[in-house]
């Protein structure tokens, strides 16, 4: 509730003091002037909400401070940093009793279904959400519901109204003045109100899959079936990336979905710069072998430990790697130089978001070949015969960690010449050649090709001899 300022500025001294065992608060808490005698532990409730600069200067408030982090949808950065080891992680898969998996329908706007979706929840005593995320038309659109179910009750509530005016109408609704709250995306968060069970949200591919989620949990919340209407924009055509964020939330409909739901982002979204201040994004961008690599030497670096001096890059031209996403249905090409196959695990062979890009993780770290065999045989246990599409994924980590053993920093395929380049103690580059000219390879077929690679590396002689 709210404070006053002479209320705030005494808990601060209290804190300050020392004689304050548990403060409650918002971003407040991270204002200047706010400093905590014996600070040990930070609990960050809806992680999601907060931004990494508020994270750190909470840590930075004490070196040694632990912090637990809860969310229903974790941000892809703070979930990848638990699925790379850098963070604990756990998982409440339980759900209260009694409750219902929401039902969620994806569909244009349709005015007929939003009025037979408010009736049929108001002739059973309930009440109903109706999201409508702009305040510039959200008048407009309650004088329409009011038309379309004239006997239903129906108020308006905004982060642009007054404090007072505000708790007036979500206090009125869930005392059950009112049958239908028209609103914004306010609703995301705080609200635990059993008798609303139907949820009716405009343009839902302008919101993100993780506010998706959210906004979806305000139904549901007692023992009642719930009902999740999700209407798309009305004009303009909806782009890919989110027909993909609406089939995830379809998708995952089940109870505890929430952790299902972050993993689809992070494949979405990527994971964001893990030692800097963006939440999602760049895995796309370098690949997601790459991304690893770099984020295991930057941990590793930080922590003051060895870094491995090799990092070989792996570009072959009958081979689409590093721009896969994850878990993309993999599709072989024809091209005028020769059949591509793309390296990837695809989500017919390992359905499941989080095995996937653990496998994926653990593909792109794996130090030698030994490891990577040893993953081969996992995955073929778990899932079953390895398709072309994941055997090139691992012959290809099977060929990075042979050239770092070789001190091979770069190797190219064009058509059918092989350009390799190795690194000499002293640091210098210089490209591998045979009679004076690049090596030429003879196989036309992606995966013999990288056969054929690989057994070219095998054979080449320690640096320094002929």
């Amino acid at each position: 509730s709210y404070r006053t300022a002479t209320q705030r500025t005494a808990t601060r001294e209290r804190a300050k003091a020392g004689t304050v065992d548990v403060v409650v608060g918002t971003h407040a808490l991270l204002s200047e002037g706010t400093a905590f005698a014996k600070l040990g532990l930070v609990v960050v409730d809806e992680e999601h909400r907060f931004g990494v600069r508020h994270k750190e200067q909470l840590k930075r408030l004490r070196m040694e401070v632990d912090v637990i982090a809860m969310s229903a949808t974790p941000i892809p950065r703070t979930l990848y940093l638990a699925l790379v080891g850098a963070r604990d992680l756990s998982v409440i898969e339980t759900a209260p009793r009694e409750r219902l998996p929401i039902r969620t329908l994806v569909r244009s706007y349709d005015e007929n279904l939003v009025r037979d979706a408010i009736r049929a929840e108001l002739a059973r005593g309930g009440q109903v959400f109706y999201l409508h995320n702009r305040i510039e038309t959200i008048e407009a659109t309650a004088a329409r519901i009011r038309q379309l179910v004239p006997k239903a009750r129906i108020s308006v509530g905004h982060g642009q109204m007054g404090s007072g005016e505000l708790e007036a109408v979500m206090a009125d609704f869930v005392a059950g003045n009112h049958d239908v709250l028209v609103c914004t995306t306010i609703i995301e968060t705080g609200l635990d109100i059993p008798n609303c069970n139907t949820l009716i949200l405009e343009g839902a591919d302008r919101l993100g899959l993780a506010q998706l989620y959210q906004i979806r949990g305000r139904v549901g919340r007692f023992n009642r079936q719930a009902y999740a209407y999700l209407f798309l924009h009305r004009h303009g055509q909806m782009a890919e990336r989110a027909r993909q964020r609406l089939s995830a939330v379809r998708q995952h409909n089940q109870l505890g979905a929430g952790f299902r739901i972050a993993m689809r982002d992070l494949e979405l979204r990527g994971a964001g710069n893990l030692l800097g201040s963006e939440q999602s994004g760049h895995i796309a961008g370098v690949g997601f072998e790459l991304y690893c690599q770099l984020l295991r030497q930057s941990i590793s670096r930080l922590k003051g430990g060895a870094t491995t001096g090799i990092r070989a890059e792996i570009h072959l031209d009958c081979i689409q790697h590093a721009d896969t996403p994850l878990g993309i249905t993999a599709e072989s090409t024809d091209t005028p130089t020769g059949p591509i196959l793309t390296a990837t695990l695809p989500v017919t062979w390992i359905p499941e978001t989080r095995l996937r890009i653990e496998a994926f993780r653990r593909i792109a770290l794996a130090p030698d070949n030994l490891a990577v065999k040893e993953l081969r045989a996992d995955l073929r246990d778990r899932f079953g015969r390895i398709p072309a599409e994941a055997d090139a994924l691992l012959k290809l980590a099977e060929l990075r960690c042979l050239a770092e053993l070789h001190r091979v920093v770069r190797v190219e395929t064009d058509g059918n010449i092989l350009r390799c380049v190795r690194v000499k103690p002293d640091g210098v580059e210089e490209p591998i050649m045979q009679f004076g000219r690049f090596p030429r390879l003879t196989a036309k077929e992606p995966l013999r090709k990288l056969t054929e690679v690989r057994g070219f590396l095998s054979r080449l002689p320690p640096l320094g001899t002929t």
